[in-house]
């Protein structure tokens, strides 16, 4: 029997506009973009955080995206975790647009969070774990 374990890799999105999501995500949120080509006949973009990696890819040749509307089953949303002054970092992000879904709020004791509209519909989750 081999051991083996494993270690999260990238989240890969698919963007109606990828040139402009891979740009969101580095003048909102400060992500770096770090390598990109064509693969199937599609941009894709490498856009990293701190060893996170999100991939962003338009359409490929004969590929037609849907939106999605309400709650749909699988991926929900994903989570940055914010490290320093998570107000002011939400406050930033509000004086450049970002639209917050809800919050910042404490979730909890030891948890405060917010969420925001990423582009193609993407919800994400900031979060601060305290103590």
């Amino acid at each position: 029997m081999s051991k083996a374990t494993i270690v999260f890799d990238h989240v890969h999105l698919v963007s109606t506009d990828p040139n402009a999501t891979a740009s969101w995500y580095v003048d909102k949120l400060g992500g770096k973009i770090t390598g990109s080509g064509e693969v199937g006949g599609a941009p894709q973009i490498y856009v990293t955080f701190e060893g996170a990696v999100l991939i962003v890819r338009g359409e490929r040749p004969g590929e037609r995206a849907t939106g999605k509307q309400g709650l749909t089953w699988g991926a929900d949303h994903f989570g940055f975790h914010v490290q320093g002054d998570f107000d002011g970092f939400c406050d930033n992000l509000k004086s450049k647009g970002v639209v917050f879904t809800r919050g910042p709020v404490d979730f909890s004791p030891s948890l405060r969070l917010a969420f925001i509209e990423a582009p193609d519909g993407v919800s994400i989750e900031l979060l601060q774990r305290r103590g």
